[in-house]
C-alpha cells in the first residue's frame, strides 16, 4: 500500500530542506516547479498552446521559452496570466499523477508530492494526507531577506502575495514546525512518518 503525501508550505518556509531530507533518504518527491519548467519545455503539447496563443514575442532565440518576457506580460495582465494557468497547471497535473501512478506500481511505499500551492490551487485530491512546514512570521521575514537579499518591504510583498502560513495550518494533516534547528525539523518529520507508517 503507498501513502502519498501533499508536501506544501509557504516562501522561506523550508519546504525545499524537508524535501532534500526525504530525496537523500531515497523517497520519490515529485516537485511542481520542476514538472512545471518540464511542461513547457519544447515539444511538449503546454509548449505549442503557448506559443500559440503568446505568439513568437516569447521565444528566445532557440525558440525555448523567454520566462522574463512571458512572466513580464502575465504580471501586468490578468487576463493573460489565468490563460497561461489555464494552459500550465493540467499538464503540470497530468506529469505529477503519471510520475505518482509509476512509483505506486512500483510498490513504493511513500511517494511525496511538492507543491507550493496545494491548498491554494485544490490539488489536495491528489494526495492521501497533506504536511505543512510551518514558521511564524518573524522567521519567514528574516529568512527571505537574507536568502534572496531584498528589503524588509519586499521580502513582507512576497509573503503577502500568498495564503498565511497561519490559515494553511488550519488544512493541514499534519504541522511541522521549522522554527528551530533542522536536527528538530527532521524528528518532527520522522515522528509525522511513523505515525501514519509510512516508513
Amino acid at each position: 500500500m503507498s501513502l502519498t503525501i501533499g508536501l506544501t508550505g509557504g516562501i522561506a518556509s523550508g519546504k525545499s530542506t524537508v524535501s532534500a531530507i526525504l530525496i537523500e533518504k531515497g523517497i520519490t518527491v515529485i516537485d511542481a516547479d520542476v514538472e512545471s519548467r518540464l511542461a513547457v519545455e519544447k515539444g511538449e503539447e503546454a509548449y505549442q498552446e503557448i506559443t500559440r496563443h503568446f505568439g513568437d514575442r516569447i521565444l528566445l532565440e532557440d525558440d525555448s521559452i523567454d520566462r522574463g518576457k512571458l512572466g513580464s506580460i502575465i504580471f501586468h495582465d490578468e487576463k493573460e496570466r489565468m490563460k497561461l494557468n489555464s494552459i500550465v497547471h493540467p499538464a503540470v497535473r497530468k506529469r505529477m499523477i503519471a510520475k505518482k501512478e509509476k512509483a505506486i506500481r512500483n510498490d513504493e511505499k511513500l511517494v511525496i508530492l511538492d507543491i507550493p500551492l496545494l491548498f491554494e490551487s485544490k490539488l489536495t485530491f491528489m494526495a492521501d494526507k497533506t504536511l505543512l512546514v510551518y514558521v511564524n512570521e518573524d522567521t519567514q521575514l528574516k529568512r527571505l531577506m537574507a536568502r534572496n537579499q531584498l528589503s524588509r518591504e519586499e521580502a513582507i510583498a512576497r509573503i503577502r502575495s500568498q495564503m498565511p502560513l497561519k490559515d494553511k495550518k488550519a488544512l493541514a494533516d499534519a504541522v511541522i514546525d521549522n522554527n528551530g534547528s533542522i536536527e528538530d525539523t527532521e524528528k518532527q518529520l520522522w515522528d509525522i512518518l511513523k505515525k501514519w507508517n509510512a516508513i
